[in-house]
């Protein structure tokens, strides 16, 4: 026979598991996810709803497991029609993922020049940085990219900024990578050469929904 205590017990801990195995489901379908699920599907409609709830932190919400924002997965697919809509609709350009990266970090990263410039236009920290400290310029000399380091120098980036891993500056990487030179003496002119994208030929006016 089975005493009361025991049956009691076995209760408990069906409920509990019951509880602990149901948890994620229920996740999985808070005004978050469905947001961030939203936008990775490119559904506007419900995009729009989200964002224009009474309260709505809909722009804030970050990917559980990721920390990714709505700003980084457009981002991440180079959608700049996505970008600007966010942005104007109050989506904060800084706000990190778990691994510390802002989508300014991310889109020089991606060589998205457009990219850059949209979140630049909306007053993403040009000199952000990442868990490494880097910024999006030393990143982009890393890369050896130097329509990406016009860009940002245009932009205002500090390029003696030194990251923590290394303590070197952009300038700093430059000087020392030998196939580096064209892209030193970029930043020694203050990156005033002509950029292959201007941010005055991209139209950030006007966005008021997205399909």
């Amino acid at each position: 026979m089975i005493s009361i205590r025991a049956a009691r017990r076995g209760l408990v801990l069906s409920v509990l598991a019951s509880v602990l195995v149901s948890t994620p489901v229920f996740a999985q379908f808070s005004d978050g996810y469905n947001f961030l699920k939203a936008v990775r599907e490119r559904k506007g409609e419900d995009v729009e709803k989200f964002i224009n709830e009474p309260g709505s932190v809909a722009l804030r919400t970050k990917d559980d497991a990721t920390g990714e924002t709505a700003l980084h997965i457009v981002t991440q697919r180079r959608d700049l029609d996505w970008l600007r809509y966010l942005l104007q609709k109050g989506a904060d350009p800084d706000l990190k993922d778990k691994k510390g990266t802002a989508p300014l970090l991310l889109a020089t990263q991606l060589g998205w020049i457009e990219g850059v410039q949209g979140l630049v236009k909306y007053k993403a920290m040009v000199d952000i940085t990442n868990r490494s400290g880097e910024t999006a310029l030393i990143r982009a000399v890393q890369l050896r990219n130097p329509d990406m380091v016009r860009e940002l120098l245009k932009a205002g980036a500090n390029p003696d900024k030194r990251d923590t891993i290394a303590g070197l500056s952009a300038r700093e990487y430059a000087a020392q990578d030998g196939r580096n030179s064209a892209i030193l003496g970029i930043i020694e002119r203050g990156g005033k050469t002509e950029s292959p994208a201007k941010a005055d030929d991209l139209d950030f006016s006007g966005i008021s929904d997205v399909k």
